[in-house]
């Protein structure tokens, strides 16, 4: 693919703070962003998440390496760079004693739009992000998914040709991720490229197009989400357990049916391995945990998750769902 299929392009960037020369930050990131898809960044917390968004929006400067995003250099070329890229943080910065309307207009001023122009922008955004209803209401009254919906629109007031939205969705309640995720997904239609990091692997799995997972700085998994899921192996026997005690005995049978790719899963009090015979997996299992004495509360076959690949590839139980600092 030429460069003009990417919107975004990093080689060997390498970011290290304080004296350290290996370890937090970046240690040799490449990423290739194909223009109009969703991109997600996923990893564990001081994995380099939020370092990479900060260098590719021109916020931080790279020690090593070179980052292109919509085809300018982020080190020589920032103004340029920054004027043609949105930023979504994870917490919403619009201003609550404002209408809806008033704060889409505000930013359109903030970015010398006319006023004429400005205020044209905010009623197409009210519209794409199903607002116009609540246009004239006070952002205080709105609910948490409205509120971020109004965030990704202010983000756009300019048109972006890239997106980044960090963590869309902290804290909101399963209907408003809903509606932050359609909103995304619009996005996607309209053109934009949006480069995602969440810390919900199931809103990986359902927004991107590709995943690059980060542990310590660098890519160490990459693909589609199915890809991914494949890469881990086909169907898998899950067992919950009903006691905490029973885990090492559940584990030695597991492997003695999946070999040594068993997951576990400590705060779910849950095991899993792949399997290749289905029928076969599941009968020997039962069989095996009767014979043992120990009782399952659930034993089933079913698809990886993105999260067991997570886990897998990281070896940590899942991305933290606190604040990451770096």
């Amino acid at each position: 693919m030429g460069a003009e299929a990417y919107a975004i392009q990093a080689r060997n960037v390498k970011k290290h703070y304080g004296r350290t020369k290996e370890g937090p930050g970046l240690n040799g990131l490449t990423l290739n962003v194909p223009t109009g898809c969703i991109f997600g960044l996923l990893g564990p917390n001081g994995a380099g998440k939020t370092t990479v968004v900060k260098i590719l929006t021109t916020l931080l400067r790279m020690d090593e390496g070179s980052a292109t995003v919509a085809g300018y250099d982020v080190s020589k070329e920032g103004h340029l760079v920054r004027s043609r890229i949105g930023l979504a943080g994870q917490y919403a910065a619009v201003d609550e004693q404002l209408t809806g309307y008033q704060n889409l207009e505000m930013f359109g001023r903030l970015n010398r739009l006319a006023k004429k122009h400005a205020s044209r922008r905010a009623e197409e955004l009210l519209t794409q992000f199903d607002l116009t209803e609540a246009a004239s209401r006070a952002v205080g009254k709105y609910s948490g998914g409205m509120r971020r919906r109004l965030d990704l629109a202010a983000s756009l007031i300019v048109s972006p040709d890239v997106l980044f939205v960090d963590e869309p969705t902290t804290g909101l309640d399963p209907l408003a991720r809903q509606e932050v995720w359609r909103a995304i997904r619009s996005l996607k239609e309209a053109g934009t490229t949006v480069l995602l990091t969440t810390q919900y692997l199931e809103e990986a799995d359902q927004l991107a197009d590709l995943i690059s997972i980060l542990k310590d700085g660098r890519v160490i998994r990459e693909g589609t989400p199915e890809h991914l899921k494949s890469s881990f192996g086909g169907d898998r026997l899950e067992v919950t357990l009903l006691r905490q005690e029973d885990a090492v005995e559940a584990e030695r049978i597991l492997r003695g049916i999946g070999g040594a790719s068993v997951v576990v899963d400590n705060s779910a009090n849950r095991i899993s391995v792949p399997v290749s015979d289905r029928t076969g997996s599941l009968l020997k299992a039962a069989s095996a945990f009767a014979d043992s004495g120990l009782e399952p509360e659930d034993m089933v076959l079913r698809r990886p998750t993105l999260d067991e690949v997570f886990i897998h590839f990281t070896g940590l139980n899942g991305v933290s769902n606190k604040e990451e600092s770096r």
